[in-house]
C-alpha cells in the first residue's frame, strides 16, 4: 500500500478532532511517534482477531472493561493492578458460568481521549474548549489547561507503554494464577450483601479443588492474555502508530490490539471508518438507538468486505428501553448480509442519567436490564451474544447508583472521582459478572465446555502462554 493510499482519510471529514494552533509542533510529534517502537505486535493482534471470531461463533465470550477515560495522573501501578484484578475476577466467574474461554480486553493503555457533545464549556460567563481527555488538554478550567496541545500525544504514548509493561508483568508473572484469582472472589462473596451468589461461588470452589486433587497442571494456568483497547479517536496518533508488518506487508495499528469507532464518528464516508478500513486489527463499532439496517450493511462492506471472522464487532449501546425493539432489525441485517460479525453489549452509554443532587450517573438495575435485553434478543433470533463492554474501575468509587450495596444519590457524594462518565466500582463489576454468568447459563443450559474443563480460563488456540 502506498503512503498516499494510506493517507486517504485526510481527504474526508474528520469529526471530534483537536484544533491544534501550532501545526508545526503537531508535525514534529507525528514524526517522533512514527519512529517509536510499536506498543503491540502483529502476532498478538492476529491472535485476538481469531479469539473474537470464536466469540462470534459462540466458542468464547469477550469481556471488555476499564475506565471511561484514563488519566495520566492515575496511570499508576496501584490503579492498574486494581483494574487488572477486577477484570481477572470477572473472567473467572464468566468462564465458569458460560463454560467458555473468556477473551479479556482492558480499556487500558490508550483510552486517554473522549469526544464530547459540545466543543466548548461555559462557566460564569467564561467560555473555553471542553475537556477532551488528557491526550488533548487538561481538566482544570483555565485557558492554559484547556488549550489543545500536541505534546500530549507523546505523553499518551509513554503512559501507554508503561501500562502495557505492567500488564505483561502481572499477567505473565503469576499474579493471574487461577487459584489466586479465585481466592479474591471468595473475599467478595463473604460480604452478606452478595448472598445470592454464594451457590455459584461454591461451585467454582468445588471445581478448583477437584482440579487440584486430580493433579491439574496449574503451572499452565499461571499466565493469561490481557489485550488492550481504546477508541481510535485521534486520527493523527492512530496513523502515526500504524506500521507495515515485515512478514506480510499488512498494516497494523500498533497503538492497541482492539480498536473501536464511536457512535459519533462511524459515518461511512468519513475519516475514522476510512482509516481503520486499512489495518488488520479487529475493529469494533458502536451502534446506538438511531442505527439502521443500512448502517450495518454499509459498515460490514467497508470494514469487513472479505467476511473474515473476528474482524468486525458491533458494540450495541441502545439503552435499556430500546434494546429489545432496536436490536432485532440490526441483527436481521447482519444475518441477511451473511458475513460474520461478533455482537457485544455496551450497557453503559445508553443509560446515563442525572441524579437529583446534580451528578452524572447510571443505575445498576437499568444497566442489567439492557444486558438482559441483549441476551433475550439473541436467544430469540438464534444468534450469539458474544460479550459485554463496561466502564469500570478497581477502586471503591461511588459513581453508579444501585447494586447489592444499594448506593443512592447521596452515596454519589462520597467518592465520585471520574472526570467524564460514571464507572462501576469493584463490587458492582463483580456483581455484573455473576449476573451475566447466570444469563450465559440460560443461553447454554447444558453448559458443556467446548474447550476442555468447565473452569478453563484460556484456550491454547488463543495464545495461552504466548508473550504479549
Amino acid at each position: 500500500m502506498t503512503v498516499n493510499e494510506w493517507e486517504s482519510w485526510r481527504t474526508l471529514p474528520a469529526k471530534h478532532q483537536p484544533e491544534y494552533l501550532d501545526r508545526e509542533a503537531l508535525e514534529n510529534v507525528r514524526a517522533e511517534l512514527r519512529v517509536r517502537p510499536p506498543l503491540v505486535f502483529a502476532g498478538e493482534v492476529d491472535s485476538l482477531r481469531e479469539a473474537m471470531g470464536a466469540a462470534g461463533r459462540g466458542d468464547a465470550f469477550v469481556l471488555v472493561g476499564g475506565d471511561c477515560a484514563e488519566t495520566f495522573a492515575e496511570s499508576t501501578a496501584t490503579q492498574l493492578r486494581m483494574k487488572i484484578q477486577t477484570l481477572l475476577q470477572m473472567a473467572v466467574v464468566l468462564t465458569y458460568g458460560s463454560s467458555l474461554p473468556v477473551v479479556k480486553i482492558g480499556r487500558i493503555a490508550g483510552q486517554y481521549a473522549k469526544p464530547r457533545s459540545s466543543p466548548t464549556e461555559t462557566r460564569d460567563g467564561v467560555t473555553l474548549p471542553s475537556y477532551l481527555g488528557d491526550a488533548v488538554n487538561g481538566f482544570e478550567f483555565t485557558a492554559e489547561d484547556r488549550a489543545h496541545d500536541p505534546a500530549r500525544l507523546l505523553e499518551m504514548y509513554h503512559k501507554s507503554a508503561a501500562s502495557l509493561n505492567l500488564i505483561r508483568a502481572f499477567t505473565k508473572g503469576g499474579y493471574a494464577d487461577l487459584r489466586r484469582v479465585h481466592e479474591w472472589n471468595r473475599g467478595f462473596i463473604s460480604n452478606p450483601a452478595y448472598a445470592r451468589y454464594e451457590s455459584l461461588a461454591a461451585e467454582i470452589n468445588q471445581a478448583v479443588r477437584f482440579m487440584e486433587a486430580a493433579g491439574a497442571d496449574f503451572v499452565s494456568l499461571r499466565e493469561v492474555d490481557l489485550f488492550s483497547s481504546h477508541e481510535a479517536l485521534l486520527l493523527d496518533y492512530e496513523e502515526a502508530m500504524t506500521r507495515v508488518d515485515s512478514r506480510t506487508g499488512n498494516l497494523y495499528d500498533t497503538s492497541g490490539h482492539f480498536l473501536w469507532i464511536g457512535e459519533r464518528t462511524r459515518a461511512l464516508d468519513e475519516a475514522h471508518v476510512e482509516l481503520l478500513s486499512h489495518v488488520r486489527n479487529p475493529i469494533g463499532v458502536k451502534l446506538g438507538p438511531n442505527s439502521t439496517q443500512e448502517d450495518v450493511k454499509g459498515l460490514i462492506e467497508r470494514l469487513n468486505p472479505q467476511g473474515e471472522e473476528g474482524r468486525l464487532t458491533f458494540m450495541v449501546r441502545m439503552g435499556a428501553d430500546n434494546i429489545e425493539r432496536g436490536l432485532p432489525p440490526l441483527v436481521e441485517a447482519a444475518i441477511a448480509d451473511g458475513r460474520p460479525v461478533t455482537w457485544m453489549s455496551d450497557p453503559m452509554h445508553g443509560n446515563t442519567i442525572s441524579s437529583p443532587n446534580g451528578y452524572k450517573t447510571r443505575d445498576f438495575d437499568t444497566i442489567m436490564r439492557e444486558v438482559e435485553g441483549f441476551f433475550n434478543v439473541h436467544r430469540s433470533m438464534g444468534t450469539v451474544p458474544g460479550g459485554i463492554h463496561v466502564e469500570l474501575t478497581g477502586a471503591d468509587v461511588t459513581e453508579v447508583v444501585g447494586g447489592a450495596e444499594h448506593l443512592d444519590a447521596q452515596s454519589l457524594e462520597l467518592r465520585y472521582e471520574t472526570l467524564v462518565d460514571p464507572r462501576l466500582n469493584h463490587q458492582q463489576s463483580l456483581e455484573i459478572a455473576f449476573q451475566v454468568a447466570e444469563l450465559a447459563r440460560e443461553q447454554n443450559p447444558i453448559a458443556e465446555p467446548t474447550h476442555g474443563s468447565s473452569l478453563e480460563v484460556d484456550s491454547p488456540e488463543f495464545g495461552l502462554g504466548s508473550t504479549l
